[in-house]
């Protein structure tokens, strides 16, 4: 399985597994079989109010209007979305930017501009080409707006929800700092711990221990795999009493 390993601003490298070539495709075919209904569905409503070619020659600016949605779609559903169109939502994939970050409209509208060399021009040929070629599985338009497809679904193991149970009334917190941190840092420290999990590279969890430290100006004798751990025991037991 290919992955690919992204230093986030953080300062912490997380790896993650790319989508496949099979992935993408049916996520697309998903994708076009929606707009295929949606094209349905209106001309279902036009001939049940007129007739069709009527219909578009006293109103031909509706056209305009129909045609938006679907060629818009792509766009549209990434931006909204976090990275996916329904159809990459159902195959557990999503867009993500190299730099570890949720990528930027501008990194959106390269990937869709590109659409047109991808696939309408080359008849999807160059797309496939080059997901099938690259190291990052990068279509042309990733390559140009420093993106890629990843999986989002985590493996099916409980330890890998990296749920910490904490005793009510007897937990006593190791680090009450933990307060100050977010809710996406506390992601990533999940993410790590996966990774660690995966991988066995405990140097990623003990990038993470000194980035921690150094923002919340804490030390630790711990290892690093018990001392992230111990944050997200932390953070579960302060956060439940806000």
């Amino acid at each position: 399985m290919s992955t690919i390993s992204i230093t986030t601003t953080q300062n912490i490298e997380v790896e993650y597994d790319l989508a496949s070539l099979g992935e993408r495709i049916v996520g697309r075919i998903l994708d076009g079989l929606l707009i295929v209904v949606y094209a349905f569905i209106i001309i279902f409503i036009v001939i049940g109010t007129s007739q069709f070619n009527s219909f578009f020659e006293h109103n031909g600016w509706m056209v305009v209007f129909f045609i938006l949605p679907p060629f818009f779609y792509d766009l549209v559903c990434e931006m909204l979305f976090n990275g996916q169109s329904l159809g990459k939502k159902v195959m557990g994939i999503k867009v993500i930017s190299l730099n570890g970050e949720q990528p930027t409209f501008g990194q959106y509208l390269i990937r869709w501009l590109f659409r047109l060399v991808d696939f309408s021009l080359t008849g999807s040929l160059c797309g496939l080409i080059c997901v099938a070629a690259t190291e990052k599985r990068q279509r042309l338009g990733d390559i140009i707006a420093g993106t890629t497809l990843v999986k989002t679904r985590p493996r099916a193991n409980i330890q890998q929800t990296l749920y910490v149970p904490t005793e009510e009334n007897t937990y006593v917190p190791t680090y009450p700092e933990v307060v100050n941190l977010s809710d996406s840092d506390i992601q990533l420290v999940k993410e790590v711990l996966i990774n660690v999990q995966k991988t066995r590279n405990t140097m990623l969890a003990l990038q993470a221990m000194n980035r921690i430290e150094q923002v919340l100006h804490i030390t630790s004798k711990q290892d690093p795999v018990s001392f992230l751990y111990s944050v997200l025991s932390d953070y579960n037991n302060l956060a439940s009493k806000l």
